[in-house]
């Protein structure tokens, strides 16, 4: 695969762009080898295709948007997310903006049994084999990072036995990620270089996904705080990721599953 030397990540814009460039010299120099294939296991997938609508709720300490959130610990949070009854647990390993790391993803991994999605800002080959080797069952590659190389980190995600929520924004970010043969597509209604979020984008995306004959996976992502904010994927969306909201309540339990209430 490419190594970050070999990317142009200079084209990405506003708060997503430093984050973007900040990584990029955290994996400098950094091995890009992925190794032996692993075996496709396909743990999120199938826990985001079953009937109804899922939940990958996130651990999320802080984020660019809100400054801190939560001083949480990652194992008693997903703990209480699987409880409440998510079906996937996301987990930040972004240190600066977001408060994570690799030890918190371990130890989601070591203490829960729903599948875990590695949440980061992925640039490097190398991020995809550190995902498989802390035990998380998918990665996250966003296209508004990695544009036509969408495809090839894909392939690297599946190389390594690892689902990909592949992660777009507008119309254009849509057509590389079906181009790139995702099977698990998010929508984010937060546009990453000014942190807007707009409920409106998901429903929209969604719809021309499967238009365009989509049959894989879809997830709506960001914004979503109580049941009626939900409304407008309900039927259309197979999952939702909900970070924020989530994290910052009192109880994360109860949080969870009043939000996915019908």
């Amino acid at each position: 695969m490419k190594s970050e030397t070999t990317l142009d990540f200079s084209r990405v814009p506003g708060v997503l762009g430093r984050i973007v460039a900040e990584r990029v010299v955290d994996y400098q120099g950094a091995d890009p080898a992925l190794g032996e294939p692993w075996p496709a296991a396909r743990r999120l997938e199938a826990a985001l295709a079953a009937p109804g609508l899922a939940l990958i709720a996130e651990v999320k300490r802080a984020s660019p948007s809100q400054g801190a959130i939560a001083p949480l610990d990652p194992l008693a949070a997903a703990l209480a997310y699987q409880a409440g009854g998510a079906a996937a647990i996301s987990v930040l390993t972004e240190p600066r903006h977001f408060g994570g790391d690799a030890q918190a993803l371990r130890d989601v991994v070591g203490g829960v049994t729903l599948p875990a999605l590695r949440k980061d800002f992925v640039v490097h080959p190398a991020m995809l084999r550190e995902a498989a080797d802390w035990g998380a069952s998918a990665a996250l590659l966003m296209v508004s990072v990695l544009g036509e190389a969408t495809a090839e980190f894909l392939e690297g995600a599946h190389h390594l036995g690892l689902d990909a929520l592949v992660e777009v924004h507008d119309e254009r970010e849509l057509d590389v990620a079906l181009a790139a043969g995702a099977r698990i597509i998010g929508v984010n209604n937060r546009d990453l270089t000014t942190l807007h979020i707009d409920l409106e984008v998901s429903p929209r995306l969604i719809r021309r996904a499967r238009e365009a004959g989509f049959a894989g996976v879809l997830v709506a992502e960001s914004g979503y705080r109580t049941p009626a904010d939900l409304t407008g994927v309900r039927g259309l969306a197979d999952a939702v990721l909900v970070g924020t909201s989530l994290a910052g309540s009192a109880n994360l339990e109860r949080a969870a599953r009043d939000l996915m209430a019908l």
